[in-house]
């Protein structure tokens, strides 16, 4: 029988990034620190302030929830990898090894296991950032996966708690996990590796029991990371996207219902059909068409409080009807249709499958330098030619650690 951490560990160890991954890891780290920046100001960074670096990096980079995701396996993974990673002083290796390990054990984890509650960031994150840390300490394969068994304990984290500070901050707490597990292991710590197996069975794995190892070809993260155009839920960018290629035809003022149809799956994280603060619309069907509508570009100021408790776009957000159609299995299953009928009677359509960002709709260089100033006037300077090292040494002036207060 195959033992996954050890399978995943030896996998990272001997992993060697070619030209595409090193692509892909530049850009993983200039929009997670974007975005990191981004958040500055929310009152999550008050409240992790005292927390080690992981937590306060991945937390505050986490909270306006514009950052990367890999479909396949539902996992935020740059925003759990990148933090692990400049708190322990890695490089662009060390990010893809991290990122590759949370992307395969997100697919053993499987749609079910997300479907069923988990947060899968979290539940990936932490095995995940463990040999992140420890590909940055210099761990070799048994420790990798000694690590992997220790990191465990703090790999959790559900999706009820969407739409508060509570999943950012699970967020933090599983990227600190993988961290406190890599320097444990590389202190000399005991673990059995066996116990990955253990708990993938518990938590509902998909690949639980089967002995299979994992797959070590192909690009470090299979299937590459959607980049978000918006700073919300992965499963409201469709819609959105969807709408403003209609806006012009229509005032939001004159639209009288919104019927969107979309793969069940597809509607798992919206849990919030009346969002009555920014967090809560950040996962809400009704409020993306309702942002959709009313904003020139849905960002950060679409997502306050004060935004979603706007009068018309809480008429808007009581005028959506939302047709799940049968299964699925991920957040861009199938095609999201819309279908607005306006106060005249009149009727317009609107469908999409994969929306900017996408992998298969990468963003452009220009998409990510707008995205980029989005985050801030001072952030495309910031990120201007930033390294690894670079990276970590902006984070610790912009983001320090301060006393209790």
């Amino acid at each position: 029988m195959v033992v996954i951490a050890e399978s995943l560990a030896e996998w990272a160890y001997a992993y060697e990034p070619g030209s595409g991954d090193l692509a892909l890891a530049r850009r993983s780290l200039l929009d997670t620190v974007a975005v990191t920046l981004a958040g500055r100001d929310h009152p999550v960074r008050a409240l992790t302030a005292p927390l080690p670096d992981a937590t306060r990096w991945a937390a505050v980079g986490h909270v306006l929830d514009f950052d990367d995701l890999h479909i396949e396996s539902t996992t935020h993974i740059s925003v759990v990898v990148v933090p692990a990673v400049l708190a322990t002083g890695g490089d662009a290796r060390a990010y893809l090894a991290g990122a590759g390990v949370m992307a395969r054990l997100g697919g053993l984890l499987g749609w079910s296991h997300y479907a069923a509650g988990w947060h899968a960031t979290c539940t990936a994150g932490a095995p995940a950032a463990a040999v992140a840390a420890g590909i940055a300490l210099g761990l070799g394969p048994r420790q990798l996966a000694t690590a992997m068994a220790l990191a465990l304990p703090g790999a959790g984290g559900v999706q009820a708690a969407f739409g508060t500070h509570g999943k950012s901050l699970q967020v933090g707490f599983a990227a600190e996990a993988g961290v406190r597990a890599a320097r444990l292991a590389a202190a000399g710590a005991t673990a059995d590796p066996r116990a990955l197996d253990a708990w993938l069975e518990l938590v509902g794995a998909e690949s639980a029991g089967k002995g299979n190892g994992v797959d070590s070809g192909g690009p470090a993260v299979p299937g590459g990371l959607a980049v978000k155009m918006f700073p919300c839920c992965y499963a409201m960018q469709r819609p959105i996207a969807a709408l403003h290629e209609i806006r012009a035809k229509c005032a939001a003022r004159d639209v009288a219902q919104v019927r969107v149809t979309t793969p069940a799956a597809t509607m798992h994280p919206l849990i919030h059909d009346r969002p009555a603060t920014g967090l809560e619309g950040k996962f809400s069907m009704q409020y993306a068409v309702a942002t959709a509508l009313l904003d020139d570009y849905p960002g950060f100021d679409a997502f306050t409080d004060a935004a979603v408790r706007r009068p018309e776009a809480q008429r808007l957000v009581t005028a959506v009807d939302v047709v799940r159609t049968g299964g699925g299995s991920g957040l861009l299953d199938g095609e999201a249709t819309l279908r607005v009928t306006l106060t005249d009677g009149s009727v317009l359509h609107t469908a999409l499958t994969q929306p900017p960002g996408s992998p298969e709709r990468p963003p452009t260089d220009s998409e990510l330098a707008d995205k980029f100033a989005a985050c801030g006037n001072d952030v495309p300077d910031m990120l201007k030619d930033a390294t690894w090292d670079s990276a970590r040494a902006l984070l610790l002036a912009e983001l320090p650690q301060e006393a209790t207060r």
